[in-house]
């Protein structure tokens, strides 16, 4: 009978505790989900080489390798239109992690990326600077990871016509 009543104990013991730790795991989800509670991180983006300061610059920042570089289907995505003429941009309290920007000059204003026979006919550019081939370069090719300290990106536009 003592030893009934021990492995009872034990059971109890071993049920309030698993209840204890679903109780901590549930708090700690809840305390991530509270504004300031994960770590963030602010941007800096300056764009170098454009060819004029005529129309606007259309930013896509993403985290998702399959909506990059043009953040159509990315509900995560943050995008901005600043004018050509003031070329910096803050994006501000984003979480830590990795992400890539592309940026297109659109310098008549018509909100795409003109091209002429698939060739752009407007500047373009993407965080990290990659080599361009054909075709928009990889997510891999214009990821960064954002820390916290001192995050910037300086992208150089190119023109091909």
């Amino acid at each position: 009978m003592a030893n009934d009543k021990g492995k009872t104990i034990a059971l109890a013991h071993r049920f309030a505790t698993r209840r204890l730790a679903r109780r901590l795991g549930a708090a700690l989800v809840l305390a991530s989900m509270l504004p300031g509670a994960m770590p963030v991180a602010d941007l800096h983006v300056d764009i170098a080489k454009l060819r004029s300061t005529k129309g606007m610059l259309r930013i896509c920042l993403t985290a998702d390798p399959k909506n990059f570089p043009a953040c159509l289907d990315d509900a995560r995505a943050v995008t901005r239109s600043v004018r050509a003429d003031a070329p910096a941009i803050l994006f501000a309290g984003l979480p830590r992690g990795d992400y890539a920007v592309a940026v297109i000059h659109d310098e008549n204003g018509n909100k795409k990326l003109d091209t002429f026979v698939g060739i752009p006919r407007e500047g373009f550019g993407f965080s990290r600077n990659p080599a361009i081939g054909f075709g928009p370069p990889r997510f891999s090719a214009a990821q960064f990871t954002l820390t916290g300290n001192a995050d910037e990106q300086q992208i150089r536009m190119k023109y091909l016509l």
